[in-house]
């Protein structure tokens, strides 16, 4: 089971949750998730991100601290600095920022 924020809906201020979520819409504050946190094409967060595991398509303007895996897809647009288990970089996704990897 998951959360989704659809596309055309905007968040103001913190998300926390426990479970999975989708976010194709804007969240303009931090998100702390105990799972996976996936972010559409049309996609976009204004604030960090702390989660198990991150697969980004859309954009990310905000630090990213990620438990286990951080997947960048083609579309995706990462302005911050990860710390991370394990990163996958698809050939054409977009990263500003410092990685640290985590033993």
């Amino acid at each position: 089971m998951h959360n989704v924020l659809s596309t055309g809906t905007v968040l103001t201020g913190n998300l926390v949750t426990q479970d999975d979520i989708r976010i194709d819409g804007v969240i303009e504050g931090n998100i702390i998730s105990q799972g996976k946190i996936i972010i559409g094409n049309n996609g976009h967060v204004s604030g960090d991100v702390e989660c198990q595991n991150l697969d980004l398509l859309g954009k990310v303007s905000g630090n990213v601290l990620c438990e286990d895996t951080i997947i960048l897809r083609v579309t995706a647009n990462l302005i911050g600095d990860i710390t991370t288990q394990i990163i996958e970089i698809e050939p054409g996704a977009r990263f500003t920022g410092s990685c640290k990897m985590k033993s």
